[in-house]
C-alpha cells in the first residue's frame, strides 16, 4: 500500500486472497460468504484500518435490502421465536437477514452497531431498550429505522414492540399474594445480564410490597437453564427458618430445574411449595404437572415488529411504542392458601 494513502477495498482483497466483489458482500453482512471468510476479512480491515467509503454506501443505502439483527442468545427458545415471527415477515418482503450474538455485552453490541452504520443497512433490530447512549446516539444521527423488540419504553430510539416486563411481575406478585402467599423468593442471573428480568422483579416487589412482603432473590452465574433453577433452589431449600413458601423463576426452564428440585427433597409441588414460570415455553406442553406460569406472544411481537420495521423503511409514519398484553396461566405448580378466601373460580383459565 503506497506510503500516506488511504487503505482501499483491494488491500483488504489481495491481504485475504478474494475478490473485492467477496469483500464488499462480507462487509455488508450479506450471504455468499462462509462465517469463517468473513471474519478472517473483517478481521483484516480492521488491521488495515480500512472502513468502507461513507458516501458510496449512501448512495446505494435506499436500495439496501439488509436487516440486522441483534440478539443477547442465539441459543433460547424466547429469541428463536421472536426471530421466526421476525424472518417470516422480512422473507416475503425480500430482505436479507445478518445476525449478531451480544451475548448481553453492551459494549459487544455497539462494535456491531458500528459495524452496521458502515454497512448503511436498511434497518437494524435490537433486543431490549435497555442500550448505551452512544448506540442510541448513533443510530439516530445515521437515519437507520431501528426496531427495538421484547421491550417497551416511552422514548425508544426509532420504534419499539414488546411487552411490559414490570407490569408482568406485578401481575404475577398479584396472583401469588390474591392466593395467600406471603414468603416469595426470584431466582434469576446475576445482576445486570437480563434487565428485562430485573423489572420482573421490580414489578414482584412492589406487589407484595403491598402486603409488607419482602422477596428473598437467589442470583446465578449461569445461564438461565434447567441446572441453574437447580442450583439456586438448593440454596434456597437449605434454611428451613427462611424458606419461601413460592418460588419465582426467570423462566420456564429454570422454574422446572426448581420445581424437580423440590420434589426431589420430598417437598411437594404445590401443597408445599409453589413454582412460577415466565414465557409460556415447549417445556410445558408436555409436563405431566404444567407450570403456573406467563404467556407471551413472541411470534406475534416478532411479525408486528417487523411490519412496523418495513413501514419505517418505506417512510411511513407508526406507533413509536407498542405494547403487546401478556396473560398469566395459573397451571398446577400454585394453589389457593388455607388462609386466603376461595377464589378456585377461572383458575384453569388465563387471566389478564
Amino acid at each position: 500500500m503506497p506510503l500516506n494513502s488511504s487503505p482501499r477495498i483491494q488491500d483488504v482483497a489481495e491481504a485475504t486472497n478474494v475478490s473485492i466483489m467477496t469483500v464488499s458482500r462480507a462487509m455488508r453482512g450479506v450471504e455468499g460468504v462462509s462465517p469463517a471468510k468473513r471474519a478472517e476479512i473483517l478481521r483484516a480491515a480492521k488491521r488495515l484500518g480500512y472502513r468502507p467509503n461513507r458516501n458510496a454506501v449512501s448512495l446505494a443505502a435506499s436500495h439496501s435490502t439488509l436487516i440486522g439483527i441483534s440478539l443477547p442468545t442465539l441459543f433460547n427458545e424466547v429469541f428463536a421465536d421472536i426471530l421466526d415471527g421476525m424472518r417470516r415477515t422480512f422473507d416475503m418482503a425480500g430482505f436479507d437477514l445478518v445476525l449478531d450474538n451480544s451475548d448481553y455485552d453492551p459494549q459487544r453490541e455497539e462494535a456491531w452497531v458500528e459495524r452496521m452504520i458502515d454497512w448503511r443497512p436498511a434497518g437494524v433490530v435490537l433486543s431490549g431498550v435497555d442500550h448505551s447512549q452512544r448506540v442510541r446516539e448513533q443510530l439516530r444521527g445515521a437515519n437507520i429505522p431501528t426496531l427495538e423488540i421484547w421491550d417497551r419504553h416511552d422514548d425508544p430510539i426509532d420504534i419499539c414492540v414488546g411487552v411490559d416486563h414490570e407490569a408482568a411481575g406485578v401481575m404475577i406478585g398479584r396472583h401469588l399474594a390474591s392466593l395467600g402467599y406471603r414468603r416469595p423468593a426470584f431466582v434469576g442471573v446475576e445482576a445486570g445480564r437480563d434487565p428485562r428480568a430485573e423489572k420482573r422483579l421490580a414489578g414482584l416487589r412492589r406487589a407484595f410490597a403491598d402486603h409488607e412482603s419482602q422477596v428473598m432473590v437467589r442470583r446465578s452465574e449461569r445461564h438461565a437453564s434447567f441446572e441453574a433453577g437447580m442450583n439456586e433452589t438448593i440454596a434456597l431449600l437449605a434454611a428451613p427458618e427462611t424458606r419461601p413458601d413460592c418460588i419465582c423463576y426467570l423462566n420456564d426452564h429454570m422454574a422446572f430445574g426448581g420445581m424437580s428440585t423440590c420434589e426431589k427433597a420430598g417437598i411437594a409441588v404445590p401443597d408445599g411449595m409453589g413454582i412460577v414460570g415466565f414465557n409460556g415455553l415447549g417445556i410445558n406442553a408436555v409436563l405431566a404437572k404444567p407450570l403456573t406460569t406467563v404467556l407471551t406472544p413472541r411470534l406475534l411481537m416478532g411479525s408486528m415488529g417487523a411490519r412496523l420495521l418495513l413501514a419505517r423503511i418505506h417512510g411511513a409514519k407508526v406507533d413509536r411504542s407498542v405494547s403487546i398484553p401478556t396473560e398469566l396461566f395459573p397451571g398446577q405448580t400454585t394453589r389457593l392458601q388455607e388462609r386466603s378466601q376461595n377464589l378456585n373460580q377461572g383458575l384453569g383459565q388465563p387471566v389478564r
